[in-house]
């Protein structure tokens, strides 16, 4: 681990949170046929977005340089990189088309195996449970709006 680009990317989530929540005050708070308003999500997602930067923050002041206890730096992954980039930009432009579900349950599904391969069944169950949760949670508890199901569905 790398305690200086840690506490750079740290320092620039806190950053991006912040905007985050700072922006989302301006949005409306209501929405027209739904109880939560286009604001409350683009908060807490900066919100954890920020408190998750502050948590690094605090972990790099007992981090030892890796180059000091392997005698080498790790590898740059370029390639997982690059894949999961890739995902991002396919998820953003695929999400209003398809849906939130499948867009969503896809991006995980790539994104865990990219990071680590194996265990595809694991992986499928967490992408399938997260993505379907949080369609549930918000769109049928709380009443908010999300890309629906693709068309051929509906």
């Amino acid at each position: 681990m790398n305690k200086t680009a840690d506490r750079i990317a740290a320092v620039a989530f806190l950053a991006v949170g912040s905007l985050f929540m700072a922006e989302s005050l301006r949005l409306s708070k209501s929405a027209y046929g739904s109880a939560v308003g286009p604001n409350v999500f683009p908060f807490l997602l900066g919100l954890v977005l920020a408190l998750l930067s502050i948590k690094l923050l605090f972990e790099t002041r007992g981090y030892k340089d890796y180059k000091d206890s392997v005698g080498e730096k790790p590898p740059r992954q370029y390639k997982k990189f690059l894949i999961i980039f890739i995902a991002a930009v396919f998820y953003a432009t695929l999400l209003e088309t398809v849906g939130y579900v499948i867009t969503t349950f896809l991006f995980l599904v790539i994104g865990f195996q990219t990071m680590e391969r194996g265990a595809l069944w694991k992986s499928i169950a967490i992408a399938a449970g997260f993505s379907l949760g949080v369609y549930g949670l918000y769109v049928k508890l709380l009443q908010g709006t999300l890309p629906s199901w693709p068309i051929w569905f509906q």
